[in-house]
């Protein structure tokens, strides 16, 4: 039987099974599998869209999503339990192995964030090639997505509080950054030139298909494959495999390893992958 939270504070009942129901949801919506931890985190996220929208019960509002497969209350759902911690150059050491490998390419370059979040990684990914080709327009195209439609529009503003850039080189800021002035004082702003070489668009990857086709040189896929199960991460490998060029690179995150997934990528550098073209696919 379902337990009912008999914490008094909590302004809605959230049963075992409002939690269950909640993680099988989000599991076929987009792929992430939620732990038995993250109870509180899912009571506390979408609780603010039960008082948005004056349900009174958790059960509720979720039959209302389950009833309509196309509610608009989907997207607000899955923005609300999507994580989106992210910070400038952050795994700071991938960043020298993608200018080394830009400066070697031949032609335009194209490179996809897969999960750009409030826009830190594809910007970080904008300034390391700008300084590998020392122009502001080098010849790259990079694709940004996120499921979270939110913090897509706050990618694309490019504006972030002025503490988000105090680790980065003093040069750095100044060349990619505005300071905002007035009203806008302790902010800054990623420069236009910057900004016009990210394209943001909303994607799900586990979507059946993709508004993206490449081929990409480079695909950025990091932290991201942590939130699913291994079958789930070896179909979007396999995906990204097919739409990588041959030669092409592969980051993932710090604590992810895929070569115990799949075995359409070899490890080159600390998590850093390439197709491995030994694989028969048949």
């Amino acid at each position: 039987m379902a337990k009912v939270s008999t914490d008094n504070n909590k302004e809605f009942s959230f049963t075992d099974k409002d939690f269950n129901r909640v993680r099988e949801m989000i599991y076929q919506r987009a792929g992430i599998s939620l732990s038995d931890n993250k109870q509180d985190m899912v009571y506390s996220r979408l609780a603010r869209r039960l008082r948005v929208l004056a349900f009174n019960s958790f059960s509720r509002y979720l039959d209302t999503l389950t009833s309509n497969a196309h509610h608009e209350e989907w997207e607000a759902f899955i923005n609300a339990l999507t994580t989106n911690l992210t910070s400038f150059f952050r795994e700071a050491h991938h960043f020298p192995v993608l200018a080394d490998f830009v400066k070697h390419r031949h032609g335009e370059i194209q490179i996809w964030c897969s999960a750009s979040s409030t826009g830190e990684e594809p910007y970080s990914i904008a300034m390391t090639v700008c300084e590998a080709f020392n122009s502001l327009t080098p010849p790259v195209k990079i694709i940004a997505t996120d499921i979270d439609t939110n913090v897509l529009e706050n990618a694309a503003n490019g504006i972030y509080q002025l503490d988000r850039v105090e680790k980065m080189p003093i040069a750095k800021v100044k060349r990619f950054f505005l300071r905002g002035k007035g009203a806008n004082d302790g902010t800054v702003r990623v420069k236009q030139a910057l900004r016009d070489l990210i394209t943001f668009q909303p994607l799900n990857l586990l979507a059946p298909t993709w508004p993206i086709s490449g081929p990409f040189d480079v695909i950025f896929c990091r932290n991201v494959m942590i939130y699913f199960d291994k079958p789930t991460q070896a179909k979007i490998l396999d995906r990204f495999a097919q739409i990588m060029k041959s030669d092409g690179l592969l980051f993932a995150g710090h604590s992810e390893n895929f070569l115990n997934v799949t075995n359409r990528f070899k490890l080159l550098s600390k998590t850093v992958y390439a197709l491995n073209h030994s694989t028969h696919i048949k």
